[in-house]
């Protein structure tokens, strides 16, 4: 009911904007827009999805995107380093960052929300150190793409943009065959046919729809196929390995996981490197969509990144979330964004309506849960 319900408010979204904007909402240019704009916060979501599972919190993640952006700025234009190393180089630097408060979270036992804290004043304070309080412009085209670079294209309509959802559209369907074949071999209850099919038929649908838009605007979008590769690599972490069953294992309860074998110290530990390395990814992201690195870079990020986690599902106690349900609560909040920017919508009132978007999301998270409990 969480997961369908979440998919079901997108799409009155989408629909609800389509008609006040005179269908706007919904142009190609708009689309590919919509997926550039918002990457920095489903990158920041995938991660932080796991690290609220696992009962914690990151506030820190804006600064570390600030600090990565300035890192990778220095290493291409006053280290004289090509742009694919200044890429390397500011994904290890989140990484360590994330070790750095992992260090402190998990063996030293300060929790999260103060560490994380420590951390956003820690590293905004170190952007500002780096970059002087001002800004390095100039970067590399080829670095540049990364935020708003597209694929090489066929032309107008794309054949490559057709082909890759195409392929997107055959792989689902095989998981979907693929999964149920499984269940039914073990004897485990699956869900009725007629519904999954449902289910995966306005899936490929909205897949073809996509790549129609963007094969008559500039094609795929780089960072699209960043997107996919992440939200298949950290589904199947999280549902098929060991380290995704002992994050749900020590958000549903923490002591009951410890008892059970779990080493949850180095569980929380390489959780923050996990969410270190995202922020730096998103990072270079979000740099690479601007153009240049600014101390001011990441505002807020985290913020949006926490919201579209519970609006995506997630339980506010953890133990209770999925990457597809916090990629679809970032696409709300891109959609309200989208919409309301279309609209004219003053910047204060879409912060009125953002933040009551989330109230309502986990207010429904903590109704249902009271009803299942009595």
């Amino acid at each position: 009911m969480r997961q369908y319900g979440i998919l079901a408010a997108l799409a009155i979204i989408i629909l609800l904007f389509q008609v006040l904007t005179g269908g706007r909402l919904l142009y190609p240019g708009n689309v590919s827009n919509l997926i550039q704009q918002n990457a920095y916060v489903l990158i920041l979501a995938i991660g932080m999805v796991i690290v609220i599972i696992a009962g914690h919190i990151d506030l820190s993640v804006g600064s570390i995107v600030a600090v990565v952006g300035a890192v990778a700025a220095l290493s291409m234009q006053s280290w004289g380093l090509p742009w694919w190393a200044a890429v390397v180089i500011a994904l290890i630097t989140g990484a360590l960052i994330g070790a750095w408060q992992g260090f402190w979270v998990a063996f030293v036992g300060i929790p999260a929300f103060i560490v994380t804290l420590a951390g956003m004043l820690v590293f905004r304070g170190l952007a500002l150190v780096l970059l002087t309080g001002g800004t390095i412009s100039g970067l590399p085209p080829e670095f540049n793409a990364i935020g708003s670079g597209t694929l090489p294209t066929t032309g107008t309509p794309d054949l490559i943009t057709f082909a890759i959802a195409a392929l997107a559209a055959v792989a689902l369907i095989f998981q979907q065959v693929r999964t149920r074949a499984t269940l039914r071999r073990l004897g485990l209850p699956r869900e009725r046919a007629v519904s999954a099919w449902i289910k995966v038929g306005i899936a490929v649908a909205a897949i073809l729809y996509v790549a129609y838009l963007l094969a008559y605007n500039r094609g795929t979008p780089i960072i699209l196929i960043i997107l996919a590769a992440l939200i298949l690599i950290y589904s199947f972490v999280l549902s098929r390995t060991v380290f995704g069953r002992h994050v749900y294992a020590m958000g549903g309860n923490l002591f009951a996981a410890q008892m059970s074998g779990v080493k949850t110290k180095w569980v929380t530990f390489f959780i923050f490197v996990n969410m270190g390395f995202l922020a730096g990814l998103a990072g270079v992201v979000s740099t690479a969509r601007a153009g240049s690195a600014v101390a001011s870079a990441g505002t807020s990020f985290e913020l949006d990144a926490i919201a579209a986690v519970f609006i995506g599902g997630a339980a506010v106690q953890g133990g209770v979330g999925t990457v597809v349900g916090a990629v679809i609560g970032g696409l709300v909040m891109g959609v309200l964004n989208q919409g309301l920017s279309i609209l004219s919508v003053d910047a204060a009132w879409q912060q009125v309506i953002k933040g009551l978007v989330l109230l309502l999301a986990v207010a429904f998270d903590v109704m249902s849960k009271r009803r299942s409990g009595r």
